[in-house]
């Protein structure tokens, strides 16, 4: 939850978001996705760039923006679609979420976090190679025909109604109060729209004289990392949106990938030199974004922490903190405020509502949470599916700020979200100032050390093992050997 401000956020289409859902082997010919940029397409990536930007968090900097800016537009250029590295622009962005995108115009961008979990360049050259291929194949514009969408930037509760909150039935302006500013945003492609960007990735690295297999090594690891994240967060029922996490089944991906590079010529991996260049890249949430903490959310320079309930997870975004659980869906976040705890009360409810559906709630009560004084009230809400509670819960930080949970159960649910509305608390200029970043550290392997010991250095409560193997695309059984350059995640300033 980065940044966050006083004023809502925008909306935006995500256009050709995610190495979503696997295509099977014989998916039919690659279409023609050789046809340069358009007037008509620059122009809707410029109007969609520095929204995007907003979205995941700005644009980072520096040496290892750069780097890999540099790779990308090496291989954007394999696809025809711009004849010059000026033709495209390249974003590493900064978000804990591991997913890359790109839209018309020559757009590309990756975050941070998959970045951190790539091991090598040509595993980066992979994932920005298949955004890239989504483009050239205009897949974007095909989704959006078919779903009879008319604006690139249009709604993004119009396309992406029923990411977190499933087939509600709530309406697209409600599905869209809930998912701004959650990261978690994707554009589902078809099956076969994914083999023919995978395809057309592999062939790009080909081109670029990279190891086409990195295609297949990298989907292992980001496959090997959700079921991670699952397993940690105590999900091993739900999804998230993210790169790879989409049907169907990650493992069968990586085998097709794997054999569409065989016999193909390619060899340069540059593991070294991708290490040395992403050494000291933020990993996980950024402070001044906001960090996640087991189920503690802690901002320090907003000055707050929250609990989540037993059985959810939750996900930082760029205006918002997603709360997720088979029983309910929540989020953190904050609107304009006057000074008037319940006007900002019934104000969240009328943003969640639509000519199609009003979302009327019921008196809004005020109370006290650990100092903080406080409104809340609860809408009954008709849905395909049922009758659902919607409820805004607001707490006054000053005269000029408040922040709200707005979540939804079923019908007489709300009271899961009990624990977590009455942990919200003031942190401490002392607690704010122990808030510090986890960074990616590169270390030679010396001989005698072992997986276990590395992982020891982990800046993690648990799962230090797994989390090493995974960062590092080991597999259960692999061992280290000296000489070799590895990832482990230290806390530093």
């Amino acid at each position: 939850m980065p940044r966050l401000t006083k004023t809502a956020c925008t909306s935006t289409a995500i256009l050709a978001l995610s190495l979503g859902g696997c295509a099977a082997v014989g998916g039919g010919p690659v279409p023609d996705a050789s046809a340069p940029i358009t007037q008509t397409e620059a122009q809707q990536g410029a109007e969609a760039h520095p929204q995007l930007l907003a979205q995941f968090g700005g644009a980072m900097t520096g040496p290892q923006a750069n780097y890999v800016e540099s790779v990308g537009k090496n291989i954007s250029v394999q696809s025809g679609l711009g004849n010059a590295r000026e033709d495209f622009t390249v974003s590493l962005v900064n978000s804990s979420v591991n997913n890359a995108f790109a839209v018309p115009g020559g757009y590309v961008y990756t975050t941070r976090q998959l970045v951190a979990l790539m091991n090598n360049e040509a595993e980066l050259a992979a994932v920005l190679g298949h955004e890239v291929g989504h483009v050239a194949a205009r897949h974007s514009q095909r989704r959006q025909q078919a779903s009879q969408r008319n604006s690139l930037l249009g709604g993004l509760g119009a396309i992406l109604s029923g990411v977190l909150l499933g087939n509600s039935g709530l309406g697209d302006t409600l599905s869209r109060g809930f998912l701004q500013g959650s990261q978690l945003l994707t554009l589902s492609f078809s099956r076969k729209q994914e083999l023919e960007a995978d395809t057309l990735g592999i062939q790009y690295l080909t081109r670029a004289g990279y190891d086409p297999r990195a295609m297949g090594t990298v989907l292992s690891s980001l496959a090997a990392q959700n079921n991670l994240d699952r397993s940690l967060q105590g999900r091993n029922n739900a999804t998230i949106p993210e790169w790879s996490s989409t049907h169907p089944n990650p493992a069968t991906r990586v085998q097709t990938a794997l054999q569409k590079a065989q016999g193909l010529p390619g060899q340069v991996t540059n593991r070294d030199t991708f290490l040395t260049r992403i050494d000291g890249l933020i990993y996980g949430d950024d402070p001044a974004q906001g960090v996640i903490e087991g189920n503690t959310f802690l901002h320090p320079d907003l000055r707050l922490a929250f609990n989540s309930p037993n059985g959810f997870y939750m996900v930082n975004g760029t205006r918002a903190v997603s709360i997720n659980g088979q029983s309910g869906q929540a989020q953190l976040t904050t609107a304009q405020y006057n000074g008037n705890l319940e006007n900002y009360v019934r104000s969240g409810f009328s943003a969640l509502s639509s000519q199609q559906q009003q979302v009327n709630p019921g008196n809004v009560q005020r109370t006290t949470v650990n100092g903080l004084p406080a409104a809340y009230s609860t809408a009954r809400v008709n849905t395909q599916n049922g009758q659902v509670d919607v409820t805004i819960f607001a707490y006054e930080f000053s005269n000029s700020q408040a922040f709200h949970f707005q979540t939804i159960t079923k019908a007489g649910g709300t009271s899961v979200f009990n624990p977590m509305f009455n942990s919200m608390r003031r942190i401490t200029q002392t607690e704010a100032a122990n808030i510090i970043p986890r960074r990616i550290d590169v270390v030679t392997v010396r001989a005698g050390d072992t997986v276990n010991s590395l992982a020891n250095r982990m800046a993690y409560p648990n799962g230090r093992v797994e989390r090493f193997r995974v960062l590092n695309g080991l597999s259960s059984n692999e061992a280290l050997r000296a000489g070799q350059k590895v990832k482990i995640v230290v806390k530093s300033r």
